[in-house]
């Protein structure tokens, strides 16, 4: 087939996907204008696409289709491959065909996996479809598609795996978000197949929707086509090493890379921003595409969004995915931490592990079906009592007060004396408390148990214990919680000599942080003033900053929206001193 020819063939499938099914007859009908070799081709190219799922959406798509329409041999169907009795063609993928066929020899159903023959004489390619073999027979796990066989007839590479009945978890999506019990069930599931890979020393690359099957036994991870083997001298995240580090693994028999460096491999809308460079991927590689995949489960809604490839690859690298409780009311606020904890940029920040996330989501699990654990509603229903019941008390108040005041002559009752309730105790120094507006939890800078940098701490009053929600290596101080409980600002210092610091926000329950602007507070008295207050309706921030090094501090306005600074003071310089701080709406 001629470059053009096939060029020709590309160009209508694209401008079909673009359709409606519905509508797709009659525009071949046009586009094609009675060339039925030409249609024929198309119509190949959509049927392996509806039969593959959300496979194509990948940038393998031209390496997939090309595959299929150059691939000029016959049909397989009815054809033998050893005791394999090809059925018929289930789908098509960057890495080859796949058959539903028949084992003559235990009267089963298997599933064949076919390297197209174009590919299949690429020396290099046969390799690494071998290494995939080799890779996949390592694992021995319930949520894992099972690899039953290898073989090479009449020039023919093929995959014998375990045959899956059902539906993948794209389809089931296509019908909308899944309830939070069968989620979180399908995420422990999916979390503990990961686990497992990983602990082979397996990274998936290409975890999506399209690579899930749900079956009566539950969930199957398929199609490990761009899985990577990895370095193992860092069993804790299975870190790739730097070229030229790498430590050697004497348990290790494979190190060949499946992919190169700088090539995205993946499917767009659920890779990972390292994958999105064309760098080197790890476990954690795995995790953030798993948080992609647990947030279209539990809202309907994919996490990162575009009109194009540029733009979704866009979104990964530089946007952050709406909150899961903004799209969906009721969810629970501890599965927003773990989903912060998968999406995060740097990768240094994410969960480490695949069992840390698993971990994390079976208490969830557990907290769902024991109705003990709070959610976005309830934390609003609470305000919503919590304002209630001061109004009572107002009143309560007045009464009482009322009747003191006329029986103030012949009582002479003393009052309580006031006590000191600790809300923190940790060694080294906890400065800058701010309580959430329901009174319920305490945000802090605290220098930690090492003692050698600051970073905020959110705290729940009653508790004993205290979880860290910001980890960069610089002063984190001055935390402020928004007047509706969604968000804390606070300060982080970039540079102590010029007192240039830096506005963030971030989520009271951890994950990707926002920066509003840059200030300049006086050097080294940060510590010693209140530099942040929120407007009422939770827009502006009043901020302290200067227009330039050489004046005192003012107090400033500052739009959440478009980072617009306004300013609100201009202390006189012969006050002396330091300026304008401690502001308070």
């Amino acid at each position: 087939m001629t470059p053009e020819r096939w060029q020709q063939i590309d160009k209508l499938m694209d401008s079909a996907l673009e359709l409606e099914a519905s509508q797709r007859s009659v525009f071949l009908d046009q586009a094609c204008a009675g060339d039925e070799e030409l249609r024929r081709e198309v119509e190949k190219l959509l049927g392996a696409h509806q039969q593959a799922g959300s496979f194509l959406g990948s940038p393998a798509v031209h390496i997939a289709s090309k595959g299929i329409a150059q691939d000029q041999k016959p049909s397989l169907v009815g054809r033998q491959l050893g005791a394999f009795r090809i059925v018929c063609l289930l789908g098509a993928g960057g890495m080859g065909e796949v058959y539903r066929a028949q084992d003559t020899r235990l009267t089963r159903s298997v599933a064949i996996k076919v390297l197209p023959s174009h590919l299949s004489n690429d020396v290099n390619l046969r390799q690494r479809f071998e290494r995939e073999a080799r890779a996949v027979s390592n694992l021995n796990h319930p949520h894992i598609c099972t690899l039953h066989d290898i073989g090479r007839q009449d020039g023919i590479d093929f995959l014998v795996m375990e045959y899956l009945e059902g539906e993948t978890l794209a389809q089931r999506l296509e019908k909308g978000r899944l309830p939070l019990k069968q989620a979180l069930q399908f995420a422990v599931e999916m979390a503990s197949a990961l686990e497992d890979a990983h602990g082979h020393g397996i990274v998936h690359r290409d975890l999506k929707p399209g690579n899930v099957m749900l079956t009566k036994a539950g969930t199957k991870l398929v199609d490990f086509g761009l899985a990577k083997l990895v370095e193992r001298a860092l069993p804790r995240a299975f870190i790739e090493p730097a070229q030229g580090t790498g430590v050697p693994d004497a348990r290790a028999t494979e190190k060949e890379s499946l992919t190169i460096e700088g090539v995205i491999q993946g499917t767009v809308a659920y890779m990972s921003p390292e994958q999105a460079e064309g760098k080197k991927v790890d476990a954690r590689s795995d995790i953030f595409s798993f948080g992609t995949v647990l947030y279209e489960m539990v809202t309907g809604e994919k996490a990162f969004q575009g009109d194009s490839t540029l733009s979704i690859l866009t979104a990964i690298l530089r946007e952050e995915p709406r909150p899961a409780s903004q799209v969906v009311d009721g969810l629970p606020l501890e599965l927003e931490r773990i989903l912060a904890g998968c999406l995060r940029k740097d990768r240094e920040r994410r969960w480490q592990t695949m069992a840390e996330v698993k971990i994390a989501l079976e208490e969830l699990k557990e907290e769902v079906k024991s109705k003990a654990l709070v959610t976005t509603t309830t934390r609003q229903r609470g305000r919503r009592r919590a304002l209630l019941w001061a109004v009572v008390a107002l009143l309560i108040l007045a009464a009482a007060g009322g009747a003191l005041w006329l029986n103030r002559s012949t009582s002479q009752t003393p009052e309580a004396p006031l006590t000191v309730v600790p809300l923190t105790g940790y060694p080294g120094i906890e400065l800058f408390p701010s309580f959430s507006p329901d009174g319920n939890q305490v945000s802090f800078s605290w220098n930690g148990e090492k003692q050698d940098n600051f970073d905020i701490y959110v705290k729940q009053i009653g508790s004993e214990t205290q979880h860290r929600i910001t980890t960069d290596p610089a002063l984190d101080l001055n935390p402020a919680w928004s007047p509706n409980g969604r968000w804390i600002a606070f300060l982080r210092g970039l540079d102590c000599t010029s007192g240039r610091t830096a506005v963030q926000l971030i989520s009271p329950i951890g994950g990707p942080e926002r920066k509003l602007a840059e200030t300049y507070s006086f050097p080294g008295e940060i510590v010693f003033g209140h530099f942040l207050a929120w407007s009422p309706d939770g827009n502006w921030l009043v901020v302290v900053d200067k227009d330039n090094s050489d004046e005192h501090s003012a107090l400033f306005l500052l739009s959440l929206e478009s980072g617009e600074k306004r300013r609100l003071t201009s202390p006189p310089v012969k006050l002396g001193g330091i300026g304008d701080s401690s502001p308070a709406i």
